[in-house]
């Protein structure tokens, strides 16, 4: 792969909810595949101490997704309330979107960590251990024409999320990847702020380099 190509993907893999394709089945080989280059990822010390809960199973989505949208309910309702320019009700648009389909997104995968996280020292070092992984299954989906979206809504009921799947007590969820075939596989880049505002040399706010 070129550097283009790569530059191509890194730059368009976007944040996917309303180009889901809820009706196309995925299949769990292609899941394995996009694992299999996730776990490629580094982890703190190397501990490898991840695992990727695969939920495919109708009625257990369901269950998910009820817990998903009681845990985004508030937070749904405060965004579309503070609502001030078209970008962010789109924004608003799509996380509510997705809110309301996501029991028929093909397959949910959770990410988790095996341990709980540290009360407050060291947790950048505990959810780093992640969160590449998690990053490169997102970019190896988007190499294969399937999109996801990292998804935190259903933690506001993580010990009921655990009894519906059998997740230990002793593992922590990280977040909730809703995976699909994308409606089209043609996305662009983001509009961002131009990365010299937002870069700083040597000390926080001097762009000066």
């Amino acid at each position: 792969m070129s550097t283009s190509e790569i530059d191509h993907l890194l730059s368009t893999t976007r944040a996917v909810r309303k180009r889901l394709d809820l009706e196309r089945p995925v299949e769990p080989g292609v899941i394995l595949e996009c694992l299999r280059l996730a776990i490629q990822a580094p982890s703190g010390g190397n501990r490898q101490n991840w695992r990727f809960v695969v939920v495919t199973d109708p009625e257990k989505r369901a269950g998910l997704g009820e817990l998903y949208r009681s845990g985004g309910r508030d937070y749904l309702a405060t965004r579309r309330a503070s609502i001030t320019t078209d970008d962010q009700l789109r924004a608003a648009e799509s996380s509510e979107y997705l809110a309301s389909v996501i029991e028929r997104v093909p397959v949910h995968v959770i990410p988790c960590l095996i341990g709980r996280p540290p009360a407050v020292e060291n947790q950048a070092g505990f959810f780093g251990s992640i969160h590449p992984a998690a990053w490169s299954f997102m970019l190896a989906l988007r190499s294969r024409g399937l999109g996801s979206t990292w998804t935190t809504f259903h933690l506001a009921h993580e010990r009921e999320a655990a009894a519906l799947i059998g997740i230990p007590d002793d593992v922590t969820q990280v977040a909730l990847l809703p995976v699909a075939h994308t409606i089209g596989t043609e996305f662009k880049p983001a509009r961002r702020r131009p990365v010299e505002e937002v870069t700083y040399w040597n000390e926080f706010g001097n762009t000066e380099h």
